[in-house]
């Protein structure tokens, strides 16, 4: 059942996420570490969330098929407030459907699953690109994550340093996720969205002969995750829809 604070919920999402978000922007920009206490307290409200708090329902395990399916979005979402800030809305994503691996450039998140059960995969990309004139950009990245969320689980996090690239997908049925981005997507600041393919691991020289002592094997036991990420367009098979938020609103006073 829904609770009775469920307006008064989304509401305090939307105003802490306007003053952690701010306080890591001026920090930032200030040389000064962000104040620990301000993320602790959205990351508390944001763990709090369910579907019901934002009139949402979840969605029959049920999967499109024929001519009907191929013209249904695969994902589709839910615009719930945007500022300068931040974003916040509700993705939600079918019976065996996934957002491919993609960026976040500069930016913070979190991503709080409403009900279902998703699979994250988070990369962190550390090398510069290397680039030619035919051919995409090739990112060195490690692969920091596997991990499988449901509505009792914590927010999933990313920052701009950190897990800023991240593979999403539904498991066992259809799931919805609140997500929160900061700042917003925005081409014209160098913030647009990339996509991405796992190319191959990363495999240094062997100058061993193939015999490796037991410090060797187990730095190679830490690099087995770094692989090469090729820049793609949007994949075909993945576009996202859009419908309408039947939540409570958010009021622009109150941040």
């Amino acid at each position: 059942m829904p609770r009775d604070n469920k307006t008064v919920l989304i509401q305090k999402i939307a105003k802490q996420a306007c003053v952690t978000f701010r306080g890591l922007h001026n920090s930032a920009k200030a040389g000064k570490k962000p104040v620990a206490d301000k993320q602790s307290e959205l990351i508390s409200l944001v763990t709090a969330v369910r579907a019901a708090d934002l009139k949402i329902t979840p969605r029959k395990s049920k999967a499109s098929s024929g001519a009907a399916g191929l013209r249904n979005p695969p994902v589709t979402y839910m615009h719930i407030c945007e500022t300068d800030v931040f974003s916040m809305g509700v993705f939600l994503l079918r019976t065996g459907a996934s957002i491919p691996l993609h960026d976040h450039p500069g930016m913070n998140g979190m991503l709080k699953v409403l009900y279902g059960k998703v699979r994250v995969r988070c990369c962190t990309s550390f090398d510069p690109p290397l680039t030619s004139q035919q051919t995409s950009s090739i990112w060195r990245s490690v692969l920091h994550s596997v991990a499988v969320y449901t509505e009792t689980s914590g927010p999933c996090l990313l920052t701009p340093v950190r897990d800023n690239l991240h593979q999403i997908e539904a498991v066992d049925g259809p799931a919805a996720f609140l997500d929160i981005l900061a700042p917003p997507y925005n081409p014209d600041d160098g913030r647009d969205c990339h996509y991405y393919q796992v190319l191959q691991k990363v495999v240094d020289g062997d100058t061993t002969g193939g015999r490796k002592s037991e410090e060797q094997q187990g730095e190679e036991q830490e690099k087995e995750d770094e692989t090469w990420l090729l820049e793609i367009p949007q994949p075909e098979d993945f576009w996202c829809g859009g419908e309408p938020y039947p939540g409570p609103a958010v009021s622009w006073m109150e941040l």
